[in-house]
């Protein structure tokens, strides 16, 4: 009899061995079945929601199959959210703790568009200005070849042109404080680290413009005869002439 109730129990244990390691423990499936909760408010755009289920998964079970997966959409739900930096903060978590995710080159993109979408209008700090071009850039640098190169591309663009339109705004506010040779610099600076922006001619005629205020006729001529087919292009050379007229009437009209 003590024979037989040892082989029930052992035969019960072994059983019961075998039905726990043909399933997941218990709390896998809860990560499974919060991730999954977590998607069905993600596609019904209830992101808040989504965000605590795709939070819970994130802290608690990033070392499951799910944690990726909840970590990258977390990031989502932030940024479809407009909640940028939030966003920021969790696709950068991914690419430093979950290198080889299948979610790397989107969440680095994501990063990308995020700091873009947090570059402000021209007068304000360019902080994130500069961070997103720093991002896109290493992307670029990265993932020549990826589907978002050319948008990456457009928005570094965007962005130069921007920083460009700051520096050229300071030296146009310089000339109307009267403060010529600050504006001339402001110009210069446009021409030496935003060459490659459409304010690249408009510096130009600010520079005529400073000279002139400065009485320097021969030093804005200069700068139109070795930049008159950049005026001409941006459609800047009648203004630039007649800039020069009016200086050269003034300055005339003041000798006499």
């Amino acid at each position: 009899m003590k024979r037989l109730g040892w082989v029930l129990t052992t035969g019960i244990m072994v059983l019961l061995w075998t039905g726990c390691a043909g399933s997941k423990p218990e709390n896998e499936m809860d990560f499974e079945a919060r991730f999954k909760k977590g998607m069905e408010y993600f596609e019904k755009k209830k992101y808040v929601q989504a965000q605590e289920e795709f939070n819970y998964v994130v802290l608690s079970g990033s070392h499951t199959e799910w944690g990726d997966d909840a970590m990258f959409y977390l990031g989502e739900s932030y940024f479809l959210n407009k909640e940028y930096l939030l966003a920021i903060n969790e696709y950068d978590r991914l690419t430093r703790r979950m290198m080889f995710s299948p979610f790397i080159e989107q969440a680095r993109w994501r990063i990308c568009e995020s700091y873009f979408k947090l570059s402000p209008e021209y007068y304000l700090d360019q902080e994130n200005t500069h961070k997103a071009i720093d991002k896109i850039q290493e992307f670029l640098d990265d993932y020549p070849q990826s589907e978002y190169t050319e948008q990456a591309n457009q928005m570094m663009i965007d962005l130069r042109n921007k920083l460009g339109r700051k520096v050229y705004e300071t030296g146009i506010l310089y000339i109307k404080l009267g403060a010529y040779d600050s504006a001339l610099q402001a110009f210069q600076e446009v021409l030496k680290t935003y060459y490659d922006t459409e304010y690249v001619s408009r510096s130009y005629l600010g520079m005529m413009d400073a000279y002139c205020h400065m009485k320097q006729l021969e030093e804005a001529r200069s700068v139109y005869e070795s930049h008159s087919q950049e005026l001409k292009d941006a459609a800047l050379d009648q203004r630039a002439l007649s800039l020069l007229d009016k200086w050269e009437r003034k300055l005339n009209k003041s000798r006499s």
